[in-house]
C-alpha cells in the first residue's frame, strides 16, 4: 500500500485537568502567567475539544483531528457531558425540576438536563479545598448536558438558588475519567 492510501489515526488524549488550570496551552497574562495545559501535556499538535473553566476540574479531551475536535465540541452532535456538581444547599426534586425542564438564562433557554442527587463521590481532594460552612448544608448532583455554553452548569444551579461549590466533568460521550489521576492523561481510541 502506498503512503497516500494509508489512513492516519487521530490522536485522542484524555486529561484530568486540575482546578486552577487554563484549558489552553499558553497564557498571555503578564507578569505572572497561570498554569496551562502545557504544564501537563507535552504532546505536539493536540488541542482541546471544548473548554473547561479554570475553576472546574475533570475530563478534557484533546485531539489532533480538527473534525473530531469540532464534533466533540458542537452541541449538534449531542455528545453527553456528565458533571459531578457539589452545590450549596440541599435541593429537593421540586427545586431541581426547572433544570430538568430547561431554564432561561441571559443567553436564552437551556435544553433540558438530566439531574439527580447522588451520594458524595469518591474524588481526590481539591487544592485549594472547597470552603466548608457548618451552618450551610451542601449536596452532590450528577448533571448531564447535551450542550455546552460558557459556565452553563454554574449558571443553571445559581439560577435555581443553589450555587456550585465544586464542578468535576466526569465524562464526554463514552470517554470517562475512570483511572486518570488529576494532572495526568492517557491515550484513548477516537
Amino acid at each position: 500500500m502506498d503512503q497516500g492510501s494509508q489512513r492516519v489515526m487521530s490522536r485522542v488524549i484524555l486529561l484530568n485537568k486540575p482546578f486552577g488550570v487554563l484549558s489552553q496551552f499558553t497564557d498571555a497574562r503578564s507578569p505572572s502567567p497561570r498554569p496551562t495545559l502545557s504544564d501537563f501535556v507535552d504532546v505536539p499538535g493536540v488541542y482541546p475539544a471544548g473548554r473547561l473553566d479554570r475553576d472546574s476540574e475533570g475530563l478534557l479531551v484533546l485531539t489532533d483531528d480538527g473534525r473530531l475536535q469540532a464534533r466533540i465540541a458542537d452541541p449538534r452532535y449531542k455528545a453527553a457531558k456528565v458533571y459531578l456538581v457539589q452545590v450549596e444547599g440541599a435541593p429537593g426534586d421540586a427545586d431541581l425540576q426547572p433544570l430538568r425542564d430547561g431554564v432561561t438564562l441571559k443567553d436564552g433557554p437551556t435544553k433540558p438536563a438530566k439531574v439527580e442527587r447522588i451520594d458524595p463521590p469518591a474524588l481526590w481532594d481539591r487544592d485549594p479545598p472547597v470552603r466548608f460552612r457548618k451552618s450551610v448544608p451542601d449536596c452532590w448532583l450528577r448533571v448531564t448536558l447535551r450542550e455546552g455554553r460558557n459556565r452553563q452548569v454554574r449558571r443553571m444551579t445559581a439560577h435555581v438558588g443553589y450555587p456550585t461549590l465544586r464542578l468535576v466533568r466526569w465524562s464526554v460521550g463514552d470517554w470517562t475519567l475512570d483511572g486518570i489521576d488529576p494532572g495526568t492523561w492517557r491515550d484513548a481510541q477516537p
